[in-house]
C-alpha cells in the first residue's frame, strides 16, 4: 500500500529545521564574524525557549491532528518536530530538576592569588573587553578560595625550561592563540575562546625555577561579564590536568 503523504508534517519539519539553523546561528554567530559573543548569548537567552516551546506545541498539535486523520507518516513527522522542541528545552528542564551550584560573581581565576601573574602585552585596550586585567585583590582571592580551593600552582619536577616547553604544548592542545611569549622570562600570554558563543578570555602562564624543579602559575580572565559560570576555573583545571597528565 502506498504511504499517505503529509503536507502538514513536512511543513512542521521545515519549520523545525529552520529553528535549528536559527538557534545554531545565535550560538556560533560570533565565530562566523556576525556579531560579538554577548549578542549571541543575549539572543539565545531571549528567544531559544520561546522557539522551543513553539516547536513542541506545534509538534504535539500536529501529532494529534495527524493521528485523528489516521496519517501515520504525518504523525511521525509531527512527533519528530515535537522532539526537536523538547531537545531545545533540555538545558532549561535540567536546570529546574538539578539546579546549578551557585558560583561566585568573579571572572578572574589564578593559581596564585597573593601575587597573581601579570599581563604585560595584553592590556585594557583589547578588543571587546569590558573587564580590567588589574587583579581584584583580597576580595576576589577570598571568593576564589571558597569556591575553587583545589586550584593551586603546579609543582613540577621538570626544569624551568622543560616546564615552559610543556606549558606551551598544553596551550596548543587546548587551542589557545599565543599573543606573546618570552623564553628568558619563562612566560607567555594567550587568548582562549569558549566552545559555544565564542567568548574571548585572556590567559597568562608563568614558570618559576625552584632549584632544579619548577612552579607553574596560570591566570585566566574573562573580557566581559561580572561572573563567568565557572569557565575560567574549568580552563585552569584542564590546563593543570593536561600538564600533569
Amino acid at each position: 500500500m502506498k504511504k499517505k503523504s503529509s503536507r502538514l508534517g513536512t511543513i512542521l519539519l521545515v519549520i523545525a529545521a529552520v529553528a535549528v539553523v536559527v538557534i545554531g546561528t545565535m550560538m556560533f554567530g560570533a565565530k562566523l564574524g556576525l556579531w560579538q559573543p554577548i549578542v549571541g548569548f543575549g539572543l539565545v537567552r531571549s528567544y531559544m525557549n520561546p522557539i522551543a516551546y513553539g516547536l513542541l506545541g506545534l509538534g504535539v498539535l500536529g501529532l494529534v491532528q495527524q493521528r485523528m486523520a489516521k496519517n501515520s507518516y504525518g504523525a511521525i513527522k509531527s512527533a519528530f518536530t515535537a522532539l526537536i522542541g523538547l531537545a531545545m528545552l533540555t538545558p532549561t528542564l535540567y536546570g529546574k530538576i538539578n539546579p546549578p551550584v551557585r558560583l561566585p560573581p568573579i571572572h578572574d581565576i589564578s593559581t596564585n592569588t597573593v601575587t597573581p601573574p601579570e599581563f604585560i602585552v595584553l592590556d585594557d585596550n583589547r578588543v571587546g573587553a569590558r573587564n580590567t586585567l588589574v587583579y581584584g585583590g583580597s576580595e576576589v582571592a577570598a571568593l576564589q578560595k571558597k569556591a575553587y580551593s583545589d586550584i593551586t600552582p603546579i609543582e613540577s619536577g621538570l626544569s624551568a625550561a622543560e616546564a615552559f616547553n610543556e606549558a606551551l604544548r598544553v596551550a596548543d592542545v587546548m587551542g589557545w592563540e599565543l599573543v606573546a611569549q618570552d623564553v628568558e622570562s619563562l612566560r607567555y600570554e594567550a587568548t582562549a575562546r569558549t566552545s559555544v558563543y565564542g567568548f574571548v578570555d585572556d590567559v597568562v602562564v608563568v614558570v618559576t625555577p625552584v632549584g632544579d624543579a619548577s612552579r607553574i602559575d596560570i591566570r585566566s580572565v574573562s573580557r566581559i561579564g561580572r561572573g563567568d559560570r565557572g569557565v575560567n576555573a574549568a580552563r585552569v583545571r584542564t590546563f593543570i590536568e593536561t600538564f600533569e597528565g
